[in-house]
C-alpha cells in the first residue's frame, strides 16, 4: 500500500497543533468537496486523503501511533506486543545459556512478526478492521427543517442516505461500514459525518425552539389589532392586545423546529414584539400627539 504523508496532505509540519490541524482540514475539505468538484477524480482522491489525514491526526492516540509507526500505525499494538514477546524470548534464550526454552529463536523478530501477520503459523493472515473516515457536510438551516436525501461519494462509491429533520450544527452521525476497506478480509471501518449548519433565516435556533423579533406600529401597540408574521412553514395572523409594550413575548406552540428523530413533533416559536415609533411626523400629527400628551397629564391629576 502506498504510504501517504498525512502532514503533507494537510500542508502542515509534524509540530502542528490540534487547532492548526482542524483549521487546515476544514479549509481544504471545502475546496475539494465532491459537491463542488463533480466528476473530478483528482479532487475526489484528494478529499479522501484529507479525511484519512484528519481522522488520524485529530486523535491524539492515533497521531502518536502514526508518528512512531508511519503507514503501519494501525498495527502499532501488535508491533509492541510482538516486540515485548521477542524481548521475553531473548531473555529466556540468554538465561538458558544460549538455547531458547521454547526452541530455536535464531530467526529473530522478523520471523516472529511474519508468523503473526504473514501466515507462517498455519498459513493464515490476521484480519484487520478498516480505518474510520470523517467528512463534513454543509447545509442551510432551511434544508434541515425537513428530512434530507443526499448522495455522498465515499471510496469511489456513491451512497444515498436520508438524514432526519432537526439535525443540529456540529452534530456527528455514524454510517456503519462505509469507512475504509478492511485488511485481509476484515470488516470495513465506519464513516462519521459532521454537519455544519449555516443559519440562512431570520430565526434564532436553540435546539427545537425558534426565536424571532417582529416590529409593530405604535398605533397597533396602543390600540391593539392584527399583525401577520412569518413562521418557518408559512405566515400566521396574531392578535395584539391593546397597550402592548415593546419587548413583550408571545409563544406559538408547535411552530418551532422539528425534534430530531421524533416524527411530527416540533418545538415552539417565541416572538418578541418591538414597537416602532413613527418618524417624519406632519404638523397635524405633532399637534395631535401634543394634545394627547396634555390629556394624559390632565388625567394624572
Amino acid at each position: 500500500m502506498e504510504f501517504i504523508d498525512y502532514y503533507k496532505v494537510l500542508g502542515l509540519s509534524k509540530q502542528a497543533s490540534e487547532k492548526e490541524i482542524k483549521s487546515a482540514y476544514r479549509k481544504l475539505a471545502r475546496k475539494y468537496h465532491p459537491d463542488l468538484n463533480p466528476n473530478n477524480k483528482e479532487a475526489e482522491k484528494k478529499f479522501k486523503q484529507l479525511n484519512e489525514a484528519h481522522e488520524v491526526l485529530s486523535d491524539p492516540e492515533k497521531r502518536k501511533k502514526y508518528d512512531e509507526f508511519g503507514k503501519d500505525w494501525k498495527h502499532a499494538d501488535e508491533f509492541k506486543k510482538a516486540r515485548e514477546q521477542q524481548q521475553q524470548q531473548q531473555r529466556r534464550y540468554s538465561d538458558a545459556g544460549g538455547q531458547s526454552q521454547h526452541g530455536d529463536f535464531s530467526g529473530g523478530f522478523s520471523d516472529f512478526f511474519e508468523s503473526m501477520f504473514g501466515g507462517r503459523a498455519g498459513g493464515g493472515q490476521t484480519k484487520f478492521r478498516g480505518q474510520d473516515l470523517n467528512a463534513e457536510l454543509q447545509l442551510n438551516l432551511s434544508d434541515v427543517y425537513t428530512s434530507q436525501k443526499q448522495t455522498l461519494t465515499v471510496n469511489g462509491k456513491n451512497i444515498r442516505l436520508t438524514f432526519p429533520a432537526g439535525i443540529e450544527n456540529e452534530q456527528v452521525i455514524k454510517i456503519s461500514g462505509h469507512g475504509a476497506p478492511g485488511v485481509n478480509g476484515g470488516p470495513n471501518g465506519d464513516l462519521y459525518i459532521t454537519f455544519s449548519i449555516k443559519n440562512n433565516t431570520q430565526f434564532k435556533r436553540e435546539g427545537e425552539h425558534l426565536y424571532t423579533t417582529v416590529d409593530i406600529e405604535l398605533y397597533t401597540a396602543l390600540l391593539g389589532g392584527d399583525v401577520t408574521i412569518d413562521t418557518f412553514d408559512g405566515k400566521v395572523k396574531l392578535k395584539v392586545a391593546p397597550g402592548t409594550q415593546s419587548g413583550t413575548k408571545v409563544k406559538l406552540k408547535g411552530k418551532g423546529f422539528p425534534v430530531y428523530k421524533k416524527e411530527n413533533e416540533f418545538g415552539d416559536l417565541y416572538v418578541t414584539y418591538r414597537v416602532v415609533l413613527p418618524t417624519n411626523l406632519t404638523d397635524k400629527e405633532k399637534e395631535l400627539f401634543t394634545e394627547l400628551k396634555k390629556l394624559r397629564k390632565n388625567g394624572d391629576k
